[in-house]
């Protein structure tokens, strides 16, 4: 039964369909022929375009150095993308109301209005149907963190919408050339920079970005390319998301089993490096009370080291993304702390005995 939270939506099919890859590399294009497929299907389609209704000042993070003001700006910049799913979500809840829009001063409201008037006056559709026709949310941006397709997953999930993600790509040369044309390009270092952080859809390490398909965008899309997408987008909304249930205990469970993998794979490979400095310092003839002292040290750095990282592990790292904890890069990224210090503790006890 939907709540009703959900009931505005209840009535038909709806979809967020995420469009992700650097800038220019054919999102915009691939929005417009979707709109115009969507149509002669009988839905109502709109382009959610993250740079019409994002202010230019939120993307300034990089002319500040200063780390604090850096974070600052960060943070506002990911309260505005927050403030275009707020808005969807309100369109959703009450898709009779044109403007009611929380956080509406982050975000350009005419823009947003012209977003919903594709929905609430589609073109070519029959008025007699409207109210019945699906519905079909086209988010075109950049998306390049799994984080900020995810939040969109959360989002279809917890209106029970379809979700699906299309990955546009085409060489790095042809993507600049294409943004160098436009009558207001995005400076390049910022599209080489990009090309070092995107993380494209990848079902296999996260199982919610199942529904994904990538495209190759160097040449034009083919007429097959775009029967994938509606294929896609019509899979995705003949099977929308469940809703989000309560998985509390599960998740602590799965936290604490994770955890303990991180705490105890890291305590043998401490234990080996402990190993390797007795055997150094026994190589550099340091007498028994200084290996007495040696191994002391050692030891109880380890024994305050794990409880830290058992303690870091269970309260601060996410587990919001759905996706398996990668413990082998975790355990050597925190052993390598660890090995840092077992290092200055080794060569202040050779000092000393030197």
């Amino acid at each position: 039964m939907a709540s009703e939270e959900t009931a505005g939506v209840a009535r038909v099919p709806a979809c967020l369909c995420v469009l992700c890859g650097l800038p220019a590399v054919g999102k915009s294009s691939l929005a417009r022929t979707v709109l115009s497929t969507a149509a002669h299907h009988g839905w109502k389609a709109t382009v959610v375009r993250y740079d019409d209704l994002i202010p230019q000042q939120a993307f300034q993070t990089r002319v500040v150095e200063d780390g604090v003001k850096l974070q600052k700006m960060h943070t506002e910049w990911k309260q505005h993308r927050l403030a275009v799913l707020q808005c969807i979500e309100q369109f959703l809840k009450k898709p009779e109301v044109l403007i009611e829009m929380p956080s509406s001063s982050q975000i350009h409201s005419a823009s947003w209005e012209q977003c919903i008037q594709a929905l609430l006056q589609p073109e070519g559709l029959d008025p007699s149907q409207a109210d019945r026709a699906p519905l079909l949310f086209l988010l075109d941006d950049n998306f390049y963190y799994p984080s900020m397709r995810y939040e969109v997953y959360q989002l279809a999930r917890k209106y029970s919408l379809g979700f699906c993600q299309v990955y546009l790509q085409c060489d790095l040369k042809s993507c600049i050339s294409r943004n160098q044309s436009r009558s207001e390009p995005i400076p390049t270092e910022v599209i080489l920079e990009m090309v070092k952080r995107l993380e494209s859809p990848n079902p296999q390490k996260n199982s919610w970005e199942g529904k994904s398909i990538s495209l190759n965008t160097t040449e034009s899309l083919s007429k097959y390319d775009i029967q994938r997408v509606m294929e896609l987008i019509s899979s995705a909304m003949n099977n929308p998301l469940s809703p989000i249930e309560d998985n509390t205990e599960q998740k602590k469970a799965d936290r604490l089993k994770c955890a303990t993998s991180v705490v105890h794979q890291a305590d043998q490979t401490c234990r080996r490096l402990i190993s390797e400095a007795m055997k150094t310092a026994r190589e550099n003839q340091v007498p028994p009370d200084h290996m007495r002292s040696l191994a002391a040290q050692l030891n109880d750095f380890k024994a305050t080291f794990l409880r830290n990282l058992r303690k870091h592990f269970l309260q601060e790292v996410s587990f919001t993304q759905e996706e398996d904890i990668d413990v082998e890069h975790v355990v050597k990224t925190a052993v390598d702390v660890f090995d840092h210090e077992k290092k200055e503790i080794l060569l202040r006890i050779i000092g000393d005995h030197k």
